[in-house]
């Protein structure tokens, strides 16, 4: 393959996530670049309506009983000239770990921030992230058709919660009934909001109100958008597309996804606005996205995405070369070398057979237990590994077993492929072989329980841990006279050793009484 296709390819794959707080419209507006892309024709709503519909990317049961989504949905299309990777993150707050691995895949981020209320808990965890790695934000303010907040103070809390700078890109005029739409400052044009039709655009320069804009657009409101225009120009911060691709300053926009209104402007935008495919660091050094050699690696693996197959897939970021099916990799953990015969692209649960892919796609991969969360696989030349991805202590801990002993087997196998997907985490206690989960939120173990009993039909008796803080040990520096039921030593999956603390105090008093003990960094076990 020539260098310069390569980096055609590479040119127009855009990969990003979607976060916000649950509630705030991410999964709506998921489904209406859908709807954009042509990849369905109507689009689902989340909860709560007559339709019977179901989100589209919500696959899962349990996400459409309670309507949210719980696991990182992958979804794919082309839209002008442009093929696009969307990462639909889980917004439930406790399903931060997951949501924070896929964060690793993506190469920009989409906040939707609820206009009615502003930055939320779960936004500003996931904004953090995202600055922590250096991704770059593009926000959408949605719900413009209800009563919210003043559009000045929300730009004002975006700059003083989350510490970036901003740019609106589009400014509202009115909200809630009085909605009449938004004007974008880079095309000079007010996109009239019309309800359920099809949005009218306007030319406006931001200064001379001429007839044929007061025809659609009530008068009262345009002074209030000429002297907001001109404020915005005078106080406010100058665009930066390098400040934007450093994660310095966010480019924002207001619309409605339940309206489809401002979607369409704002997704034309993203393009324009985000780059392709970035350079990924590794233990042998930068890899481009146009070198020759394939590389990608594993930040998800969901089992039983069909559950009449009992299948586990693992989701690969592809980093580098092009990906061919039925090409021979090696999984650099283990130096093991395999042939990718069955892979998989997606749209939500709906699945195809892929036979090409190039850096920025996600690709799905059959696993049979043989990928970790984290492996990285490379085609010819130098083996070499991806930095590690973020490992999350638990800190809500339950002992867990199967209510019915004659189902062992079946507890035995569900529990080591759901643990094998990262969502909790398992330990084991040294004498009796005790199963322990460990997981960043109380929603975790509903949804395991809930996956066990529907896919494994298994039913679950959990009793809950005081203990709340796990930090990882050299065995060798450990004395049972060091031990009591406040400070319990147990096993991770990997035969590694793990202190669990019944809370920081009892933490903080151990380091004091016992600073022989050398505890060590889950990433470099």
């Amino acid at each position: 393959m020539s260098n310069q296709l390569q980096e055609t390819m590479v040119d127009s794959r855009r990969t990003f996530a979607i976060i916000s707080h649950p509630d705030a419209g991410k999964t709506t507006l998921t489904e209406k670049m859908l709807l954009l892309g042509g990849m369905i024709r109507s689009a689902g709503t989340v909860k709560g309506k007559k339709s019977g519909k179901f989100a589209t990317s919500d696959w899962m049961e349990i996400e459409k009983q309670r309507g949210i989504s719980v696991t990182s949905s992958v979804m794919q299309f082309e839209y002008k000239d442009h093929f696009i990777n969307i990462l639909d993150t889980p917004g439930h707050e406790d399903f931060s770990e997951d949501t924070y691995r896929t964060l690793t895949a993506v190469d920009s981020a989409v906040m939707v921030i609820d206009g009615t209320k502003g930055i939320e808990a779960q936004t500003l965890k996931l904004f953090k992230v995202c600055r922590m790695r250096g991704i770059p934000i593009l926000t959408f303010i949605n719900k413009l058709d209800r009563e919210g907040k003043e559009p000045l103070e929300l730009l004002e809390e975006i700059e003083d919660v989350l510490g970036i700078e901003s740019y609106p890109v589009t400014w509202p005029i009115g909200m809630g009934k009085r909605f009449q739409g938004t004007y974008d400052r880079f095309s000079k044009q007010i996109e009239v909001y019309q309800g359920n039709k099809e949005s009218y655009f306007a030319d406006f320069d931001g200064e001379n109100i001429d007839d044929e804009i007061k025809k659609h657009v009530d008068e009262m409101y345009l002074p209030g958008l000429v002297d907001d225009l001109s404020l915005l120009d005078e106080a406010g911060n100058d665009f930066s597309i390098e400040k934007v691709k450093q994660g310095l300053l966010t480019p924002f926009f207001f619309g409605s996804a339940i309206a489809n209104f401002g979607v369409q402007s704002f997704f034309n935008s993203f393009l324009q606005l985000t780059s392709p495919p970035q350079p990924r660091e590794s233990t042998n050094g930068t890899v481009q996205p146009t070198d020759e050699n394939f590389s990608g690696f594993i930040f998800k693996i969901q089992a039983n995405m069909n559950p009449a197959h009992r299948d586990r897939i693992a989701f690969v970021r592809v980093c580098s070369g092009k990906f061919e099916r039925g090409m021979n990799v090696t999984l650099a953990r283990t130096n093991r070398k395999m042939k990718l015969a069955q892979s998989h692209q997606f749209l939500a649960s709906s699945r195809e057979t892929v036979d090409t892919a190039y850096p920025g796609d996600i690709i799905g991969l059959y696993d049979s237990g043989t990928y970790q969360i984290g492996d990285t696989i490379v085609g010819e030349g130098k083996v070499f590994e991806f930095d590690a991805l973020p490992k999350f202590p638990p800190e809500l801990f339950v002992k867990v077993r199967a209510k019915n002993a004659m189902k062992s087997k079946h507890f035995e196998k569900g529990i080591n492929q759901l643990v094998q997907e990262g969502a909790v985490q398992l330990y084991r206690t040294p004498f009796f072989g005790d199963y322990i989960l460990g997981a960043v939120g109380e929603l975790q173990f509903q949804v395991f329980e809930h996956r066990m009993k529907g896919e494994y039909n298994v039913d679950l008796e959990f009793t809950r841990m005081s203990h709340n803080i796990a930090k990882w040990v050299d065995k060798s520096t450990i004395e049972d006279r060091m031990l009591d039921s406040r400070v319990m030593l147990v096993e991770d999956r990997d035969k590694h050793s793990v202190l669990m603390f019944e809370n920081d105090f009892v933490w903080r008093l151990f380091q004091d009484k016992y600073p022989s003990v050398k505890f060590l960094d889950p990433f470099n076990l």
